[in-house]
């Protein structure tokens, strides 16, 4: 899936971070989210999945733009 498939929730320039290489989160069109952020190492995960590490205001930012 390309990037520009993805509808972008946050990282819209208004806060401190507008390039595309920010913590990030996207609306795919099924209706799923897709996070991007700096690597986690808390623990390790199962196969095929990652763990990212995402600012809070940015998940709030991604909350408010859903209306949820």
């Amino acid at each position: 899936m390309a990037r520009e498939e993805l509808t972008r929730l946050t990282g819209n320039g208004n806060g401190t971070c507008g390039g595309e290489d920010c913590p990030n989160v996207y609306r795919t069109a099924s209706g799923s989210l897709v996070v991007q952020g700096s690597v986690s190492e808390a623990f390790t995960p199962p196969s095929g999945e990652a763990l990212v590490e995402i600012p809070e205001e940015v998940l709030r930012e991604a909350v408010h733009v859903l209306g949820w």
